[in-house]
């Protein structure tokens, strides 16, 4: 080869070189390149914003360093390509970024060979699933806000009513069992209220006796008592321009009970040893797990007040009551602890989930939380098995009690949501169809293959005037 043509060469083969990489640093799906020792030697712009890592960490280091995927320890695709020479075609699969967060991807290899025809490694491209997987959660009937995340019809009630609330500054109180989620309805009200930029205070009014609960919430200036060296300020100033959540309403004392009626009716406060009163400019938020109403008829609690933070009342259902939530928020918790403990569990076994949804949770979505947390602690593979539950909670299943029967609990689980459905809509049986999201003669079908007895009267019906 004359010395002219060697020098055309390198100059195509640059060229070519230079074409190669301005073509991946402008497609969106993320590429990298490895080489025989699993060491990154290319990584493109897109794989940088996907994964949130910079080209200059992740060159150089092994891929399973810089990629926590779902697939990266028992089921590496590049690994499969390199073993077989056979490329993977669009695997589904999943990896957590760098901010930890969870993103669905899919997959494709290829051998990479250099110019004799050697293998030298291998490509990989990967896309971000993200967008679809939103569109299927919103095709499944999943909405969420915040913390907050149902596809009950129960739930969406509450999510449905969340802008307007957010829209007002009057006060609503929250009721629900213990462990329902009543503190992510306050927080979700505040995110989209025009207060969100102010602070979110939450005080649990049962945690402390009166004296302590009274200085907690109005403060107190230095020489208010013994021990007052300085001033403090209480919670209602600490909320100022944004949200004051008072959890446990129903345990504060008839006495205090006075002093938090003057602030919803006066908006001023004097903290602890002052004589001049304070603005109170914070929008409250009231949760009780008790039924105020009949505390009011007990005397134990001041009608007065009560009807003050009895603006709007929610009503949040037990997890008991709209178990079909129970899947989306074990997913949810799951993707959740996975970026607090950096790990990469991809879920719960069938067997779990068949005994979550068989459960009963008094504790309620806490509850749920709980176990997932522990199980997070003792698992060490990809799926949370039975075994990673707590002891007492899975005790019931080691003496038989409650074997878990998947198909059982899903016929449960939809003989229950028909029925909550039928009386919410006082058994007319078309708009429970419409709630369910399914048509008039599917409902009729799974009442039948599930045994249901159909209501004597479709609530569409009027009695003829005799």
């Amino acid at each position: 080869m004359t010395a002219r043509k060697a020098r055309t060469k390198k100059i195509s083969d640059s060229s070519r070189v230079e074409h190669t990489e301005i073509i991946l640093e402008s497609i969106s799906d993320g590429v990298f390149t490895v080489n025989r020792e699993w060491q990154i030697t290319s990584f493109n712009r897109a794989a940088e914003e996907i994964t949130s890592i910079r080209r200059q960490e992740a060159i150089g280091k092994r891929c399973s360093e810089v990629f926590r995927a779902s697939m990266c320890e028992v089921d590496c695709a590049l690994r499969y390509t390199l073993e077989t020479g056979k490329p993977v075609i669009n695997r589904a699969g999943f990896i957590v970024n760098a901010e930890g967060r969870r993103i669905p991807i899919s997959v494709s290899t290829a051998l990479l060979r250099d110019a004799s025809g050697q293998v030298v490694g291998g490509a990989e491209t990967f896309r971000d699933l993200s967008e679809v997987e939103e569109l299927r959660k919103e095709l499944q009937g999943r909405f969420q806000v915040g913390d907050l995340v149902s596809r009950s019809p129960a739930m969406r009630k509450i999510f449905d009513v969340l802008p307007a609330l957010a829209a007002s500054e009057s006060a609503v109180l929250i009721q629900g069992e213990t462990g329902t989620g009543k503190e992510l309805v306050a927080r979700a009200i505040h995110s989209l209220s025009r207060r969100c930029e102010g602070p979110f205070v939450a005080v649990n009014c049962g945690a402390l006796p009166d004296t302590l609960l009274e200085s907690e919430l109005f403060g107190y200036k230095a020489g208010a008592f013994t021990g007052a060296l300085k001033d403090k300020p209480g919670r209602f100033a600490l909320a100022e321009a944004g949200t004051l959540f008072l959890d446990e309403i129903a345990e504060v004392s008839p006495a205090l009970q006075v002093r938090l009626l003057r602030v919803l009716q006066d908006k001023t406060f004097e903290p602890l040893g002052a004589t001049t009163s304070v603005t109170a400019d914070a929008r409250i938020i009231a949760a009780t797990n008790q039924d105020l109403a009949a505390l009011v008829k007990a005397g134990t609690f001041r009608p007065d007040l009560f009807y003050r933070i009895h603006v709007v009342r929610l009503d949040l259902p037990p997890l008991r009551r709209r178990k079909e939530d129970i899947p989306l928020l074990v997913e949810h918790f799951v993707a959740r602890f996975n970026r607090r403990q950096r790990k990469s569990i991809a879920g719960v076994s069938p067997a779990v989930m068949a005994v979550f949804m068989g459960h009963d949770w008094p504790g309620n979505v806490r509850e749920l939380e709980n176990n997932i947390e522990h199980a997070f602690i003792l698992c060490t593979g990809d799926r949370i098995e039975p075994q990673h539950l707590p002891e007492d909670f899975i005790a019931p299943l080691a003496r038989g009690d409650h074997a878990p029967n998947l198909a059982l609990t899903k016929k449960n689980v939809e003989a229950q949501a028909i029925r909550e459905a039928l009386r919410r809509n006082r058994n007319n049986r078309l708009a429970a169809a419409r709630e369910l999201g399914i048509h008039k003669s599917t409902l009729f079908r799974k009442m039948k293959a599930l045994g249901m007895a159909f209501p004597a009267q479709d609530g569409r019906s009027r009695s003829r005037p005799n």
